[in-house]
């Protein structure tokens, strides 16, 4: 009988996750065709408050998109923005292959999909429509990591 209900939450889980990559902004030009290709490629993972989903310094090994929660970013200690459902993680690290450029915690508990390396490398190469936010979001952030325009 538990295996049967864990199967059945997981499932609920996963069917929730899915939905809500339709509300996220980056998938927004996306068919559903598209959208339930990104959700086959994707982990829905629950996410414990207080735990780091990233740590500054640290080599990059996963994608993430908030589906529920909200979390801290801190670069060297010091908030600099605050995450939550819809936003998006991790792209600079594995388009750059650099180390995490700062720490991220979930303040609350929270519902992240997730993607590796591979994964996210699929993800970009099947969707350009994808790919070019994804990019556009990875230079914002740049921008603000150093304070203002890259040449």
């Amino acid at each position: 009988m538990a295996s049967t209900s864990n199967r059945t939450t997981r499932t609920s889980r996963n069917a929730r996750c899915q939905q809500a990559l339709a509300d996220v902004g980056l998938f927004s030009d996306l068919s559903k065709a598209e959208l339930r290709s990104v959700a086959r490629l994707m982990t829905c993972v629950d996410v414990p408050a207080g735990r780091a989903l990233t740590t500054e310094g640290e080599v990059g090994r996963e994608f993430m998109v908030v589906v529920d929660g909200q979390a801290s970013v801190r670069r060297e200690g010091r908030l600099i923005a605050t995450l939550g459902a819809g936003d998006f993680l991790g792209e600079m690290s594995l388009i750059a292959g650099t180390p995490r450029s700062a720490t991220v915690t979930a303040e609350t508990d929270m519902v992240v999909e997730t993607l590796n390396r591979r994964e996210f490398s699929t993800l970009l190469d099947e969707s350009p429509k994808v790919a070019r936010k994804v990019m556009v979001g990875a230079v914002k952030r740049l921008q603000e990591a150093v304070g203002g325009p890259v040449a």
